[in-house]
């Protein structure tokens, strides 16, 4: 490593190389004029080649200058992001979960202030996203997800599986509601790329053509759920992420058809990292949670 510049050298260098200026780089570093030019004359003599040709005010890169550049500019980005990396890491007593913005608004918020009450000493960063983080990073403790459980490089633990139910608020259609599978089917839907083949089977049906003129395509159930509510359309939903609407009376359930959902929910984490306390004592704590909504879940069943 004794070779490598100085790196106020090569910050100075790739700023005035992308800017074509050694005022707008030192305005950019925050130094002055002069400082800028001693670190280029600093890096040309360690290298032994001239990195710019000077005319008259102005500076050019020379074709060793443009080609080393090219590769500075490289390992201060991948410099700066392995700096990202490192301070986006989870901390002592930091407790980071990745999950599913519908699964963490209707089911774990609602849920959470009883983990809080057990560990209140836990500081907890909730990431809710669409897309699948890469938990082998190190930027996440712990995930839930949806799925097969088929995830290269990490292990898992079921949580629950979840079911499917047609959906509507009460003043749909003027509160003229369907009620048997073809009425449904004949309604304005409200979808997402999950597949009604489930539910569709169990009904006796055919799921409709993705082509079908008419309602409206949403990929969050979130917003699923808030077009529903204003009365927009119908809407498939799973019953984990619509049953506090149910209870509240802000949508009702159209038929009595409940389909299996083909993903269950799964809590995943890197390989050989279960040592760390927060993740057991979350992990612990989201499988009696799972028990006690499966529980939950069959009385509601029975009721309705």
């Amino acid at each position: 490593m004794s070779t490598l510049p100085p790196l106020p050298a090569l910050r100075s260098f790739e700023a005035v190389a992308r800017l074509g200026s050694v005022t707008l780089a030192a305005t950019e570093l925050f130094v002055t004029h002069s400082a800028i030019s001693q670190q280029l004359r600093l890096l040309e003599d360690l290298l032994g080649v001239p990195l710019f040709i000077r005319e008259g005010r102005g500076l050019r890169l020379t074709e060793d200058g443009r080609m080393y550049a090219l590769q500075v500019r490289q390992a201060l980005r991948e410099i700066s992001n392995a700096t990202q990396l490192v301070r986006a890491r989870p901390r002592e007593g930091e407790l980071v979960i990745a999950t599913l913005p519908s699964f963490c608004s209707q089911w774990l918020l609602p849920r959470f202030p009883r983990f809080q009450q057990r560990y209140p000493d836990y500081r907890v960063s909730i990431r809710a996203s669409l897309d699948i983080q890469d938990l082998r990073q190190g930027l996440v403790d712990i995930g839930i997800r949806m799925g097969l459980g088929d995830w290269e490089g990490l292990e898992k633990k079921r949580l629950f599986e979840d079911k499917i139910i047609m959906v509507a608020a009460p003043h749909y259609n003027q509160g003229k509601l369907p009620r048997t599978p073809k009425e449904v089917m004949a309604a304005r839907l409200i979808r997402s790329t999950e597949s009604w083949s489930p539910w569709c089977e169990v009904a006796g049906g055919k799921e409709p053509p993705i082509n079908r003129p008419g309602g409206l395509w949403i990929n969050d159930s979130n917003v699923i759920m808030e077009a529903v509510r204003m009365g927009q359309g119908v809407a498939l939903e799973r019953l984990s992420v619509v049953r506090p609407f149910l209870e509240r009376g802000e949508i009702v359930r159209l038929t009595d058809i409940v389909a299996p959902y083909r993903f269950p929910y799964w809590l995943v984490w890197p390989e050989r990292e279960l040592s760390a306390g927060k993740q057991h004592d979350f992990i612990e704590w989201m499988m009696e949670e799972a028990q006690r909504y499966q529980q939950e879940l069959d009385s509601y069943m029975a009721a309705v």
